[in-house]
């Protein structure tokens, strides 16, 4: 198998992880804009990041 060959299982268990990392990140995002605690939303501002670089970085996996 090459370095780029994923099997099925594999895949979709990447595209799971994905669905899970999107949602996360979506629901922080949200969160850091609806506080007005302003220093919970910019922490709420970075997990959403970090959500995000998670999601990317499996996105490049495929």
């Amino acid at each position: 198998m090459g370095k780029n060959m994923l099997t099925t299982k594999e895949a979709t268990l990447i595209s799971d992880l994905m669905t899970m990392e999107e949602s996360a990140c979506k629901k922080a995002r949200l969160y850091s804009r609806i506080l007005t605690d302003k220093q919970l939303a910019q922490e709420f501002g970075k997990i959403a990041d970090n959500h995000e670089k998670r999601f990317n970085a499996l996105f490049d996996l495929l």
